[in-house]
């Protein structure tokens, strides 16, 4: 099946007149977009919203390596891969002590997020 467009003459004012005509167009940087559409895609994925919440309700606000994967019966290069992402995106802090890894919630990534999300204050 085939439409066929027909090839109607516009005027001036069809030109000019949008849907919306009073949307202004009020864009966030595309580096800020590409940003939060990277930490988006980072918790994106049930094992890493997991992983965000067991951080987040530990009692010192941080966790190792070692408990995450105890926690989520995940051999532990699959949690370090999690954590890895989730770092790069800017959602956690990690801190090297002795041989293991301490993460901890990134506060001014999950606030950007939460911005982003919270649509009626924008």
């Amino acid at each position: 099946m085939s439409v066929i467009a027909e090839d109607v003459p516009q005027t001036a004012a069809d030109e000019t007149e949008t849907c919306t005509p009073h949307l202004a167009c009020h864009l966030i940087d595309r580096g800020e977009a590409e940003r939060l559409a990277g930490m988006l895609k980072a918790i994106a994925d049930p094992t890493r919203l997991q992983i965000l919440r067991l951080i987040e309700g530990s009692p010192a606000g941080e966790a190792c390596v070692c408990d995450l994967t105890a926690c989520l019966n995940f051999r532990q290069p699959t949690v370090s891969h999690h954590l890895k992402v989730m770092t790069e995106a800017g959602l956690l802090d990690r801190e090297r002590r002795g041989t293991w890894a301490w993460f901890s919630v990134n506060q001014d990534g999950v606030r950007r997020l939460r911005e982003i999300l919270d649509l009626s204050e924008n």
